[in-house]
């Protein structure tokens, strides 16, 4: 633990407690129990759960820089990254946390209850559904997700959750810059326009890593996202 500490200082300009890394210690140990049981996650090993994980999830520091959010949501969360551990280094953040799978919701249900995470809601659903859900629908200062799926359907995932003057967040591969591009018209329709992406070195992680910013800058028309399954068959 204390090498992921440097790593998130030296890269993120993170300090890590030791309650936060006793926290972290915890979250690593339940996610390998579980794992052996249901399969949450294809990384297994200590090693990778810190660098692909939990220093994966610290990246997004590198976004909000000095303002971290005091609202987020986490679409197709997984195992719990990155808002899990995003709500570890920031206390106050009032974190949702939301995916289709009862195993991964039930998970992550477990960490924050273990854990004692407050201010944490984790729901069962689709993004589709929540994004048309008036308790939901544009009231996010920020919407994240990690390898959830293409820029032009996550961008309908995402959008109609962030508030105007909110901002999305998409943890890309490789292809990241190169889905910026398939995701200009997506965008515009949703109300978004693209920021930047910023690339991310990770220690031991050979593929290039970006996070891709798009500003919430007007109300994503009533018939966005479209319903269940829609965003992926015909992608905007």
């Amino acid at each position: 633990m204390q090498k992921l500490a440097q790593h998130a200082h030296e890269l993120f300009d993170i300090r890590l407690s030791e309650n936060q890394l006793a926290a972290l210690s915890t979250y690593e140990a339940e996610l390998l129990i579980w794992n052996e049981k249901f399969s949450l996650t294809a990384i297994r090993d200590v090693e990778g759960i810190r660098m692909k994980h939990f220093l994966d999830s610290f990246s997004c520091a590198l976004a909000w820089g000095d303002e971290p959010p005091k609202t987020l949501v986490d679409i197709g969360c997984g195992a719990g990254f990155p808002g899990i551990p995003l709500k570890i280094i920031y206390p106050r953040l009032k974190l949702t946390l939301v995916d289709s799978v009862a195993k991964k919701v039930k998970f992550c249900q477990h960490i924050v209850e273990t854990l004692k995470l407050d201010n944490v809601n984790v729901i069962q659903a689709r993004a589709e559904t929540l994004g048309q859900h008036p308790k939901h629908r544009e009231n996010y200062d920020w919407a994240i997700a990690r390898a959830v799926a293409k820029l032009p359907v996550l961008s309908e995932y995402l959008l109609p959750l962030v508030k105007v003057g909110g901002t999305m967040l998409a943890q890309k591969g490789e292809r990241g810059l190169a889905e910026t591009q398939d995701a200009e018209n997506a965008l515009k329709l949703l109300g978004g326009h693209l920021r930047q992406a910023i690339p991310i070195t990770l220690p031991s992680v050979v593929e290039e890593r970006y996070l891709v910013l798009a500003d919430k800058v007007s109300t994503t028309p009533k018939q966005y996202p479209r319903r269940e399954g829609i965003p992926v068959k015909k992608t905007l």
